[in-house]
């Protein structure tokens, strides 16, 4: 969904390329090792380009467990890949509503936190918004949070933006970009006409498609990783888009702007949690515990650069940090925002159709 922020220096992408070759030539192996169950074995999935390698190099050498590491695009690719069975994969790492999907159809292993030495590192707040998915925070252990707001030029835009309302605005027609994501885009009609983004009522769900459909004469395109290019080259006014794809933007233009309405909007968590295809599971509790680590936490917030939830390295963070909004916006902001919930078969069913009919409107 949001993960394609980090924009790699020329070494970067070498050890990524690298390590790209040595994960398929090391697949086959890996994963029969994975199934003879080798006690030294960890099979890691996760989005691509979400986590400083060197952490995986650094868990193998302080444990001895040699990490295969599995990339995917989408949460629904990963769930994809996970229903193969082709590899029996230990720890995932992904978005709420598909963990909540897994939880609801027995597909996720309790987490023993018994012998977890950092989990006391994550700050209670977001544990509490992750309850929206995983109840008694049994099952998922966050690793990055944001939202999804408005990122503005401010060289083009002559007002305050505070509404999604905004995005209907006339005088923006042709400069404005939304999200090319069902849900996400579907958060905006919904939550200016005060609904929740997690209802089910077809009624309302309709007429967010209105709302969308006479919206849509207005919008430049639909993007999703693009949106960040078009707002760093001033290519849009305005774009829909995910916290973390605003920072990058605002490091190369600094005439760009973000903002979560303030009708609410969409807060979203990505955690790690060991799916019922795992082999080595006290391997996959030493990984996340070593994930919450304060040291292994900030070499992923310098890279990846979303929102922490962890507590330790938050309180260490320089001032200037803390008080990006774009990455840790307000209390009074968050209190205004939801998590995606899994909204069942039939809603899914129902969404994916008032979607097609939008884009081919």
């Amino acid at each position: 969904m949001k993960r394609y922020i980090k924009i790699l220096s020329l070494a970067g992408i070498m050890a990524a390329l690298l390590i790209a070759l040595a994960a398929c030539s090391g697949n086959d192996a890996a994963g029969d090792s994975a199934a003879a169950g080798g006690d030294n074995t960890l099979v890691v999935f996760n989005y691509g380009d979400y986590i400083d390698i060197e952490t995986l190099d650094m868990f193998t050498e302080e444990t001895g467990i040699k990490v295969q590491y599995e990339q995917y695009v989408t949460p629904e690719d990963m769930y994809t890949k996970y229903q193969s069975g082709a590899i029996p994969y230990d720890v995932i790492c992904t978005s709420d509503y598909i963990i909540e999907k897994m939880i609801q159809a027995g597909q996720v292993q309790e987490i023993d936190r018994s012998g977890m030495e950092y989990y006391d590192n994550l700050d209670p707040v977001y544990l509490d918004f992750c309850k929206a998915f995983d109840p008694e925070n049994k099952y998922a252990v966050p690793y990055f949070w944001g939202t999804v707001g408005i990122c503005y030029n401010t060289s083009m835009v002559d007002e305050e933006i505070d509404s999604w309302d905004i995005l209907w605005d006339e005088k923006y027609a042709g400069q404005l970009v939304m999200e090319n994501s069902m849900r996400d885009a579907f958060i905006v009609p919904l939550k200016l006409a005060g609904k929740s983004i997690n209802t089910t009522e077809e009624g309302e769900l309709l007429e967010a498609q209105e709302k969308l459909k006479e919206q849509k004469r207005l919008v430049m395109a639909y993007m999703v990783d693009e949106s960040r290019d078009a707002m760093i080259a001033g290519d849009a006014a305005m774009a829909v888009i995910y916290s973390g794809d605003a920072t990058v933007a605002m490091e190369y233009n600094e005439d760009l702007a973000y903002v979560v309405p303030k009708e609410g909007s969409n807060i979203w968590f990505d955690c790690w949690f060991i799916p019922d295809s795992c082999k080595h599971k006290s391997n996959a509790e030493k990984f996340i515990d070593f994930m919450n680590r304060e040291d292994i936490a900030a070499m992923n917030f310098d890279y990846v650069y979303y929102g922490t939830p962890n507590k330790a390295l938050y309180d260490e963070l320089d001032e200037e940090t803390k008080e990006d909004q774009t990455i840790f916006p307000e209390e009074e902001a968050l209190m205004r925002c939801e998590v995606y919930k899994y909204l069942g078969e039939k809603t899914e069913k129902f969404y994916n159709r008032l979607w097609k009919e939008l884009k081919a409107y």
